[in-house]
């Protein structure tokens, strides 16, 4: 990517249905995560062409992403952070990344919980 560029790609509110949780209980059922991400990408070359082959394919992005949450059935959203994150790098080229995963629901008195992280150098 160019220096200073500060191009993105964005999805947000991926639903993904998971195992996910430390509970016994939550072993046993499927959760609901909201998946946000913000992705540095230069976007001259398929604003271009106007080619997907050009660009950073947010289908893909969102599949593959949804595919790790359910494969994996972390305990902890910070493990299943940390996994994504890695993910989008080795897989797709992802330089940097700010990613915040959510679970609604919970924590009764709150509408949903969390965890962001931010990976790689941005330009």
């Amino acid at each position: 990517m160019a220096e200073g560029l500060v191009d993105t790609v964005l999805i947000e509110g991926l639903a993904v249905d998971t195992v996910i949780g430390v509970y016994d209980w939550e072993r046993e059922i499927t959760q609901r995560i909201l998946v946000d991400l913000e992705m540095a990408w230069d976007n001259r070359a398929p604003g271009a062409s106007d080619n997907v082959a050009d660009a950073l394919d947010y289908a893909a992005v969102s599949e593959r992403v949804s595919e790790c949450l359910q494969t994996l059935k972390p305990q902890l959203l910070e493990r299943a952070a940390e996994e994504i994150a890695a993910l989008l790098q080795s897989e797709f080229g992802v330089r940097w990344l700010r990613l915040t995963l959510n679970k609604p629901g919970a924590v009764p008195a709150a509408r949903s919980v969390g965890v962001r992280i931010v990976r790689g150098t941005r330009a």
